[in-house]
């Protein structure tokens, strides 16, 4: 049997990037930004939006968040969404004024097969999407809050070449943590 036409199989790594859920209005808040809390709402969604995650079978390896607030209570309720089972590390490559290339830089030190779901900010996320996607930043990839998107990665990460999985909004997520299809209410 003939080789031609079969992709080589390589190692990857996956890397989902989940934008934080619904935080405090910064009009309604009087401390650093770095501090706005979710909502309840924004609480409540995440955890719906977890469950999403579940049942596209995401089975992340590595959980990565930026140290604010807002981030760090979406990544404790994801983590918390999987059971508690993977290790939850605050990075500074996630803040929001970070630059794609240490997010990629991050996700070049991960051994090959890792799955590493990242929760931040945008622009920061989009712009590390765009960047992995198609080599340069663009401000034409946003995630909405608790979005996310799979994009699989060539081992050594490079940027420009990721593979996009899926990317879903918050909304999505949602329906597919419900276990509803498109035509239930």
């Amino acid at each position: 049997m003939s080789n031609e036409g079969r992709i080589e199989e390589k190692h990857v790594v996956r890397c989902i990037l989940f934008r934080h859920g619904i935080a405090v209005n910064r009009e309604e808040w009087t401390g650093k930004d770095g501090d706005r809390p979710l909502t309840d709402k924004g609480k409540r969604r995440v955890k719906l939006a977890a469950a999403g995650l579940r049942r596209v079978n995401v089975r992340p390896s590595h959980l990565f968040t930026s140290p604010l607030i807002r981030a760090v209570e979406t990544a404790r309720l994801l983590h918390g969404g999987f059971g508690g089972r993977i290790p939850l590390q605050l990075v500074d490559e996630l803040l929001p004024e970070s630059v794609p290339e240490k997010v990629i830089s991050m996700l070049h030190n991960l051994p090959p097969d890792s799955c590493a779901l990242c929760v931040g900010h945008e622009p920061q996320l989009g712009l590390t999407a765009s960047v992995l996607l198609s080599g340069g930043p663009s401000p034409a990839f946003p995630l909405k809050k608790s979005g996310a998107c799979l994009i699989e990665l060539l081992v050594p990460v490079k940027p420009g070449r990721g593979r996009l999985i899926w990317w879903l909004t918050p909304s999505q997520l949602r329906t597919i943590g419900k276990g509803k299809s498109d035509g239930e209410d």
